[in-house]
């Protein structure tokens, strides 16, 4: 047990109610160790790195003062400014002391996990702010994290993560959702490394992410890190189990698609090393049907659990990863779906097109909207500069750091990506079409081509060339009138 005055608790004395003093996501973690361990949901063991670890940090080398000056008459549309700014930022806070009474706690916790775990053990250090992992607001990817760290390379990858409170995309998600830089403070969590460079790892939603319909659990898998998976390098596996033929005894996965799978990440001792897949890893399921069954089961009493803490329905985004060591399922982080489940249930659009052309390329729908620009390709950042709102983005696949281009998009195309990546997690935040998984986009598609990026026909999405014409409905469900006609089934 830690004393109230510590700068470290571990995950077996934190819950959901501690999230001022270790961040969302860290509160997250230590909730499901806490509480959800008697019911068979793994989540490996580790320890938070308080807000009071932060605060200290910043008053021993009187940071506070320094960093608002330099945030002071930011403009964030400037991006050069934005970069400036960001770095000098990021380099005060890397290059700070961190106070020895909080590096002699750090130390000796981690040679604590040590004695748990044996002395080959590794973590993931991962960033977990005040601000990050809410159901009105979700931070992910905001922040930085470090896996496969050890003893020696600790106390770095913390201040790492200190730092990474400042990159550029973190200062402009806090200038839109208006939070004062000031008032958030970063905890890091430091947790045994879950091995799924050697196996598999993945995302499970509690709904379907485009849709917004809550009787499936719908979950991609890929091969090694997840990373490659979040980030749209790799178009992942996916399965989508029902709810309730689950919760009635029908353990079957309703619905499976085997994703390309181009390559994954491993580790090459300390770094992270991206492989190409070999045959058989593209040809098979990176994980079975039977874990398929047991990661929706694990992710139906999460969220029934964060259901019960929030006092109504709350739909759940769920990071895991199989160890290649045991071979045993890990819940590594869970937060409140912030996007599908925020969607009006009474209200239906439908977008459609009124012509009847072919399409130049097909991919995965990302929502159901149209939408008709001019092509922007981005092969690389210096492309950004020359964006201009409206246009079309067309990457291989997209990166956090390009948060104010894309919200400034009409649509989105990727030549790689899956449903939960990257490119598909903003476009849904946006409201704008996306198409993913295109594999040839940025090969066929050249700035200023006008196309039509078109979601409305289910789950494939496709590019049309040219200006389409298209019509948008709006029904409202409480406002249909009941047949008169009676349904008989024999």
């Amino acid at each position: 047990m830690s004393s109230d005055n510590s700068y470290v608790r571990w995950f077996s004395t934190i819950t959901m109610q501690d999230l001022p003093l270790v961040g969302g996501k860290n509160a997250s973690l230590g909730e499901m160790y806490s509480q959800l361990n008697q019911h068979d949901i793994l989540v490996p063991n580790g320890f938070a790195l308080t807000t009071r670890a932060y605060a200290q940090l910043i008053k021993e080398n009187d940071l506070e003062t320094k960093l608002a000056e330099i945030l002071s008459d930011l403009v964030p549309e400037n991006p050069d400014d934005l970069l400036r700014r960001a770095e000098q930022c990021q380099n005060m806070l890397y290059q700070a002391t961190l106070p020895e009474s909080v590096h002699t706690e750090l130390m000796a916790a981690f040679e604590q996990l040590t004695q748990e775990y044996g002395q080959e053990l590794t973590v993931a250090v991962r960033s977990s702010a005040t601000a990050e992992d809410l159901p009105h607001a979700s931070f992910a990817g905001q922040h930085e994290s470090f896996l496969n760290v050890d003893g020696a390379s600790l106390k770095d990858a913390c201040m790492r993560c200190y730092a990474s409170l400042y990159t550029p995309r973190a200062i402009r998600y806090r200038i839109q959702n208006q939070i004062d830089h000031s008032q958030v403070a970063l905890s890091i969590g430091v947790m045994k490394m879950v091995r799924s460079d050697l196996a598999a790892s993945g995302v499970t939603f509690t709904l379907d992410t485009d849709s917004g319909h809550r009787g499936v659990v719908y979950t991609t898998a890929t091969c090694g890190l997840g990373e490659s998976l979040v980030k749209g390098n790799i178009d992942p596996d996916e399965f989508y189990v029902h709810k309730d033929r689950l919760n009635t005894g029908y353990r079957a996965v309703m619905k499976r698609h085997l994703g390309a799978k181009q390559s994954k990440l491993i580790f090459a001792g300390n770094q992270v090393e991206e492989k190409v897949c070999s045959d058989t890893e593209r040809q098979t399921f990176s994980i079975t049907d039977d874990e398929a069954i047991q990661l929706a089961d694990i992710a139906l009493r999460i969220e029934s659990h964060y259901s019960q803490l929030a006092g109504s329905s709350q739909p759940m985004d769920i990071e895991w990863a199989k160890d290649g060591l045991d071979e045993r399922l890990y819940i590594v982080q869970a937060r409140p779906e912030t996007i599908a489940s925020k969607r009006a249930q009474n209200r239906f659009e439908r977008y459609a097109l009124k012509t009847k052309a072919q399409p130049l390329l097909k991919g995965k729908a990302v929502g159901h909207q149209i939408a008709t620009g001019n092509v922007r390709l981005i092969k690389d950042d210096n492309d950004l500069l020359h964006f201009t709102p409206g246009e079309i983005l067309v990457a291989e696949t997209t990166s956090p750091d390009w948060g104010a281009v894309m919200k400034e998009a009409a649509g989105i195309v990727t030549d790689r990506g899956g449903r939960t990546c990257h490119a598909a997690i903003v476009a849904r935040e946006l409201g704008i079409p996306a198409v993913v998984g295109t594999d040839v986009a940025t090969q066929q598609l050249k700035t200023g081509d006008v196309i039509t990026v078109a979601c409305g026909k289910g789950e494939t999405g496709e590019i049309y060339q040219g200006e389409q014409a298209f019509e948008k409905t709006v029904t409202q469900l409480n406002e249909i009138q009941r047949p008169k006609t009676k349904i008989m089934v024999n």
